[in-house]
């Protein structure tokens, strides 16, 4: 009786407006596999602060840096499951969902920097916006931002300038049907590798080569075994930002916008990031003892780009349409 009465009061004390429900915020657990010092972790992290300071406190965030929750496929799946609400990886961790989402990671598709960034903005990219749909429907999970970590090199323990120079040499994967397609397209075998073991694997020369944006190199600290980084840019490495659709729902559109609006700004700020340290990493790792192979030097692009798009084609025939709405994109 006592319950129902005190109730009662406290429904008539709110419905005049003498008393408040203090509003409740909602936390994301946002989970990704970079390593401090590379500008997707300095992303997740001003993202997170930045999202807080949007809604007012609304929505908080909660960076699970360096696998801490896991390896790409499990912070996948814990996204898909919603024990994890947030995360960011290459599009093509995602393509056990839909696969032709991969096509976003592709190497040799984009014109430059820009023209990824603008191919991959899921407010106005065509292409993405199609497969987006088709994430939700099929593993209710949605694409809500991307960044720009830089173009993608490779580095090994010997020059590297040909597809010839890797021929049959154990080269690390990224554990994605993509990246076997392009490793063999460089004439080497692919080998999967997780991130948080190249390192060792490095080290004990299970591969003798592998490839990744200059600030990753840089942050894993590569140069203690490896000599040697050909720039080949073969592939220009944006993430996608996604979320659990269930948790992305529970928010409100007023709170929605407004996340959108800090993921898309910082999308342009980790562009400006990228470009801007690339000239001085090269620096510091010529500093730390690495070659640095250019064009310049003999490093042969289209030794490379004719053989790794063919193979490409073949692997993945489904990828045309949409690397056609790619390339008009401006």
């Amino acid at each position: 009786m006592y319950t129902s009465i005190t109730g009662r009061i406290a429904s008539t004390i709110l419905a005049l407006g003498l008393m408040s429900v203090p509003a409740v915020s909602e936390e994301l657990r946002y989970a990704h596999v970079g390593s401090e010092g590379d500008i997707q972790t300095q992303y997740a992290a001003e993202a997170a602060a930045g999202i807080g300071e949007a809604t007012g406190g609304d929505v908080t965030v909660k960076v699970f840096p360096a696998s801490q929750l896991g390896g790409v496929a499990e912070m996948v799946d814990g996204v898909r499951l919603g024990s994890i609400s947030m995360g960011h990886h290459d599009f093509a961790s995602l393509a056990r969902i839909v696969p032709d989402v991969a096509v976003f990671n592709a190497p040799f598709i984009y014109r430059n920097a820009e023209q990824a960034l603008a191919a991959t903005d899921p407010e106005t990219s065509p292409a993405l916006q199609e497969i987006n749909a088709k994430l939700v429907e099929e593993g209710g999970v949605r694409i809500i931002g991307r960044i720009y970590r830089g173009a993608r090199h490779i580095s090994s323990n010997f020059e590297v300038k040909t597809p010839a120079d890797l021929k049959d040499k154990p080269f690390r994967a990224v554990p994605l049907d993509l990246w076997v397609s392009m490793v063999k397209g460089f004439g080497a075998t692919p080998t999967p590798v997780e991130v948080s073991e190249l390192p060792t694997a490095l080290m004990t020369g299970l591969v003798v080569g592998q490839e990744n944006p200059l600030t990753m190199i840089s942050a894993n600290k590569l140069y203690e075994v490896q000599s040697h980084v050909a720039m080949t840019g073969h592939m220009h490495s944006v993430l996608a930002v996604f979320v659990n659709e269930d948790a992305w729902q529970a928010l409100s559109e007023d709170n929605r916008a407004k996340i959108t609006k800090v993921l898309d700004e910082k999308a342009d700020e980790s562009l400006r990031w990228a470009q801007e340290s690339e000239a001085g990493l090269v620096e510091e790792l010529k500093a730390n003892g690495m070659t640095v192979v250019t064009e310049a030097d003999g490093l042969d692009m289209d030794a490379f780009r004719t053989p790794v798009l063919d193979q490409i084609r073949a692997d993945f025939p489904d990828f045309a349409p949409y690397i056609e709405q790619i390339a008009a994109v401006k």
